[in-house]
C-alpha cells in the first residue's frame, strides 16, 4: 500500500532523519558483529580481483569449448554487476581513497569488464552532479539511461543502446543541461568504449551483410581472423554487457522520479516486486538496495545488501514508497498526492 498522504517539508526532514539513523545504527551493529569488515580496501580489492578472475575463467572455457555460449553470457553478466558495485564504490572513495594509484587501477579494471560505460573518472562527475539534482531536468547520468522518457519505444532504445540513445537526445539535453556537450560525454568513452561498439556494429553488420551477400565466403582470411576475435569477445564481454546494463538501466530508470522532487525522500521508491527478480540478478539486486544509498551515499554496496531488509520495513513505516509503477506511465513525475 503506498502512502498516499502528501507529507510536509519537515515531516520529509523527520522521515528522511529517521532514515539515516537506522541506516547508521545497522552498519554500526554489523560491522561490530564482523570484524572482517574493518579491512575496506582489502574487500574490495579482493571482490574486484575474484570477479575480473571469475570472468577470465569463464572466456577461458569458452575458448575450450567446455560451457557452452549462452551459459557463457549468462554467468558473466551476473559476474560484471558485482564490478558496476564496485565502480559506484570507488567513485564514492570507498577503496583505497588516500592511494589514488590503486584506486585507479581499480577503476581501470571495473571499466575494462563493463566496456560499454563512460570512463568512470567522468562517471564520477556526473554521478557526484546526480545525487545533487536528483530527480530535476539537470540529472543527466538519469537522463542517459532513459529516466524522463514517455514514449515506451524510444525508452527501452536508450536502455538498450546508450550510444543511439546519445544521438537521439543530444540536441533536447543541449537546449535543457547546463554546460551539457555531447564531444565530451562521447569521448568519455574512448577508447575502451569506442571499441566495445566498434565490435558489437562490425559483428551486427558483418552477418547481415551476409544474409544478402556471400560476405564470409569472399572475405579475406585477416578479416575472417578479426571476426572471429570479435565474437568471442561477443560472448565473454559484449553481450554480457549489453544484458547486465539494460537490466541496470531499466531497474534504475524505473525507479528513480522525474519531476516533483524537492527532496531526497522523493528521489526513488524501492523495487521489490517479483517481476523485477530476473532483471536483479544481472544488476546485483538494485532496486531493492540503492534507495538506501541515496541516504547515505558514502557506504560499500555489500553493506546495503547486508542491511537491506531491516531498512526498507524502516523505510516503508517512514512512507518511502515501493514498486511505485504508476509512475512510469507518467514519466517518472513523483506523485502529487
Amino acid at each position: 500500500m503506498q502512502n498516499k498522504q502528501p507529507m510536509t517539508n519537515q515531516s520529509a526532514k523527520d522521515s528522511i532523519r529517521t532514515i539515516i539513523t537506522a541506516i547508521r545504527s545497522e552498519e554500526k551493529i554489523l560491522r561490530a558483529k564482523y570484524a572482517v569488515l574493518a579491512h575496506q580496501n582489502m574487500l574490495g580489492m579482493v571482490l574486484m580481483l575474484v570477479s575480473l578472475g571469475a570472468l577470465i575463467g569463464l572466456g577461458s572455457l569458452y575458448y575450450m569449448t567446455m560451457i557452452p555460449a549462452w551459459l557463457c553470457i549468462v554467468l558473466a553478466a551476473m559476474v560484471t554487476s558485482i564490478s558496476h558495485e564496485l565502480e559506484h564504490d570507488l567513485i564514492h572513495n570507498q577503496y583505497f581513497a588516500k592511494n589514488r594509484w590503486v584506486q585507479n587501477f581499480m577503476m581501470l579494471t571495473v571499466w575494462i569488464m563493463r566496456p560499454n560505460t563512460v570512463n568512470p573518472w567522468f562517471r564520477r562527475k556526473i554521478h557526484l552532479q546526480h545525487h545533487i539534482v536528483s530527480g530535476t531536468d539537470q540529472d543527466l547520468e538519469e537522463r542517459l539511461v532513459g529516466n524522463g522518457i514517455k514514449n515506451p519505444f524510444l525508452r527501452a532504445l536508450v536502455i538498450v543502446d546508450g550510444l543511439l540513445g546519445l544521438l537521439i537526445n543530444s540536441k533536447r539535453f543541449s537546449k535543457e543541461i547546463k554546460n551539457f556537450s555531447f564531444s565530451r560525454v562521447f569521448n568519455a568513452g574512448f577508447p575502451i568504449t569506442t571499441s566495445y561498439f566498434i565490435v558489437l556494429y562490425s559483428v551486427i553488420g558483418f552477418h547481415l551483410a551476409d544474409l544478402f551477400l556471400p560476405v564470409a565466403a569472399n572475405a579475406p582470411a585477416w578479416a575472417l581472423s578479426v571476426m572471429n576475435v570479435f565474437e568471442f569477445l561477443m560472448v565473454v564481454l559484449v553481450v554480457p554487457n549489453i544484458i547486465r546494463s539494460s537490466s541496470l538501466n531499466f531497474v534504475t530508470s524505473s525507479m528513480h522520479y522525474y519531476g516533483g522532487v524537492n527532496n531526497v525522500f522523493e528521489q526513488t521508491h524501492v523495487l521489490t516486486s517479483r517481476l523485477f527478480i530476473p532483471f536483479h540478478l544481472f544488476c546485483f539486486n538494485f532496486g531493492k538496495t540503492h534507495t538506501i544509498h541515496h541516504y547515505v551515499p558514502n557506504q560499500p554496496f555489500y553493506i546495503r545488501q547486508l542491511i537491506s531488509d531491516k531498512i526498507n520495513e524502516v523505510m516503508k513505516q517512514q512512507g518511502v514508497r515501493f514498486n511505485d509503477f504508476a509512475s512510469l506511465k507518467n514519466a517518472n513525475a513523483y506523485p502529487s498526492s
